[in-house]
C-alpha cells in the first residue's frame, strides 16, 4: 500500500459548545473550562480504544532497536512538537543511544520551537529530510498529523517507507493518507475541540499519551523498566543518582548504603547494579548475565540462580 499524495482538508475539530447549544459563551471562564476538561477526557479515552494497535506498534520498535536500527520522529507543527519532546527524553529515560535518535521537523531542529505554518505544505522537503538520513532499511519512522494529510510528514513517512523503514502513523482523520500508507495505523479520533481548529489541545493530549504509551511499551520490551522502574535510566545529575540508588534499594530490597556500593562497583549503571546488589559477584558477571536475558533483570537473575528479585533476595535487610 502506498500513500497518496492528495491533501484531505484540514481536522475539523468542531468546537465544544457549551451548554450543548450553537452560542459559545467566551467569557464564561468556568464554562470553557468544563469544555476544555470534556475534550481531554474524550482525547484520552480514544488513546485506551487503539492501546492494542499502540502495543503490537511498539514491539517493532523494539525489535527495530535490538537490531541496530534507528528510531526516527517526524512532524510539523504542535504534531510535530509533541514527537519532537518524546524522542528527547528516551536517552535519559531508558538510556537509549542519542546517536540512533533522529527527529525530522520542517526546517530541521535548530530551532524546534518556532512553528513554520508554511513549511508544512512542503512535501519535497518532506522527501528529502528522509533522504538525508541515508539508508532506512534497519529504522522505525514514528510519523505524526493530527489530520493525517500535513504534506511535509506525509512525504517524509512516504519516502521512509519507500526505502524501506518500518513506519508507524499516528493521526485523528480515518482513511487519512498517512494512516492508510503507514505500515502501523494508531487513529486517535480525540473528538471536538474546545477551541475550534487548535490542535495542541485535546488532539495533542492523545498524541502525548500514544507516543509516551509506545516509547514506554518499547523500552518495557528492551527490559528498561522493572516493577514500574526506570532501570536503564541515565543517572547525569544528582537528582538522578539519587534515583538511581533508589531504585537499586527497592528492587533487591537492600540498604541505601548497599545500593550505593553496587553502583559504584556498576560504574553508575543500574541493572548490573542490582545484580550486583542481589549477590551477583562482579560487574563483569552481571554485564554477562544481563546479555544472556536481553538486558531483563528478573530473567537474569533467574538464569544466574539468584533469588533476588524484591521481597525475598539473599540481601534483604542488609
Amino acid at each position: 500500500m502506498v500513500f497518496t499524495m492528495s491533501v484531505l482538508p484540514s481536522l475539523e475539530t468542531g468546537g465544544e459548545r457549551c451548554g450543548g447549544t450553537t452560542d459559545v459563551v467566551t467569557t464564561d471562564e468556568a464554562m470553557f473550562a468544563d469544555a476544555m476538561l470534556a475534550s481531554y477526557r474524550r482525547a484520552i479515552a480514544s488513546v485506551a480504544t487503539v492501546s492494542r494497535d499502540i502495543r503490537t506498534a511498539a514491539l517493532r520498535l523494539a525489535a527495530v532497536w535490538r537490531a541496530g536500527g534507528r528510531l526516527i520522529y517526524a512532524g510539523a507543527g504542535s504534531s510535530g512538537l509533541a514527537a519532537a519532546e518524546d524522542a528527547a527524553e528516551l536517552p535519559g529515560t531508558f538510556g537509549l543511544d542519542q546517536s540512533r535518535i533522529a527527529i525530522v521537523l520542517p526546517g530541521g531542529t535548530a530551532e524546534p520551537f518556532r512553528i513554520d505554518s508554511a513549511a508544512e505544505d512542503d512535501a519535497a522537503a518532506g522527501e528529502r529530510s528522509m533522504t538525508e538520513l541515508g539508508d532506512l532499511s534497519r529504522d522505525a519512522v514514528i510519523a505524526v498529523s493530527a489530520s493525517g494529510s500535513t504534506p511535509f510528514t506525509v512525504a517524509a513517512a512516504a519516502e521512509a517507507r519507500r526505502r524501506g523503514a518500518f513506519v508507524v502513523g499516528i493521526a485523528h482523520h480515518p482513511a487519512s493518507p498517512l494512516l492508510i500508507g503507514a505500515d502501523a495505523s494508531i487513529l486517535l479520533e480525540s473528538g471536538d475541540e474546545a477551541l475550534r481548529g487548535s490542535t495542541r489541545l485535546a488532539a495533542g493530549a492523545a498524541q502525548k499519551a500514544a507516543l509516551g504509551m509506545l516509547s514506554s511499551l518499547m523500552g518495557l520490551e528492551l527490559g528498561h523498566i522493572h516493577q514500574g522502574l526506570m532501570v536503564n535510566l541515565k543517572a547525569d545529575n544528582a537528582k538522578l543518582r539519587e534515583r538511581a540508588r533508589g531504585i537499586v534499594a527497592a528492587i533487591a530490597s537492600v540498604s541505601d548504603a548497599k545500593a550505593a556500593a553496587a553502583l559504584r562497583e556498576a560504574g553508575g549503571d543500574v541493572k548490573p547494579a542490582v545484580l550486583i546488589a542481589c549477590g551477583i559477584a562482579s560487574m563483569s558477571e552481571a554485564v554477562n548475565w544481563l546479555a544472556a536475558a536481553e538486558g531483563r533483570i528478573d530473567d537474569a537473575l533467574r538464569r544466574a540462580g539468584v533469588n533476588g528479585i524484591k521481597g525475598g533476595g539473599p540481601n534483604k535487610g542488609a
